[in-house]
């Protein structure tokens, strides 16, 4: 698995967890990548710094952590998110999804349809998690279907080992 820093065309940074760098090119070229804040398909990779582990206490700046800080965009005062309270809310987003993942049931690429159908009453109201396309998602949200995308990525059962 690899990471990459990823940003949309409206300035928002996220990471996300692709099987290689192969994977996450074919991912961009089919439109399965959006940001989790605005929903922009328009996303590319962003300047990333090594994660290099530090020795004991020390900690270690390098020359390429020094020039992604310097090419960051830079942002008005109070616009650009506190690091530590983005990362602290991503964990909790983490928790909870890996707390209500085991609680609900896959569905695959049958997602939209049955979300549909509890949203219509045509089926009982139970929790449910699967994949959809970027239009399948944005009809379910024009249609008022409670429907949110997983912002931690997830492998689906049958791509498990």
């Amino acid at each position: 698995m690899i990471v990459f820093d990823l940003a949309c065309v409206h300035g928002h940074w996220f990471e996300a967890w692709f099987n290689s760098s192969e994977g996450y090119a074919d991912q961009r070229a089919r439109g399965l990548i959006a940001c989790p804040v605005c929903g922009a398909a328009d996303v590319s990779k962003a300047i990333m710094a090594p994660r290099v582990a530090a020795k004991g206490n020390r900690q270690i700046v390098t020359a390429a952590t020094q020039a992604v800080s310097a090419a960051a965009p830079s942002a008005p005062a109070g616009d650009t998110p506190d690091p530590a309270l983005m990362r602290a809310v991503l964990a909790a987003v983490a928790e909870k999804q890996a707390e209500m993942l085991p609680k609900s049931r896959w569905v695959g690429r049958d997602f939209a349809p049955a979300a549909r159908a509890m949203h219509e009453g045509r089926a009982s109201p139970e929790l449910i998690h699967g994949a959809v396309s970027p239009a399948e998602a944005a009809d379910l949200h024009a249609d008022g279907v409670a429907a949110l995308p997983l912002l931690v990525p997830f492998v689906p059962p049958e791509q498990a080992n």
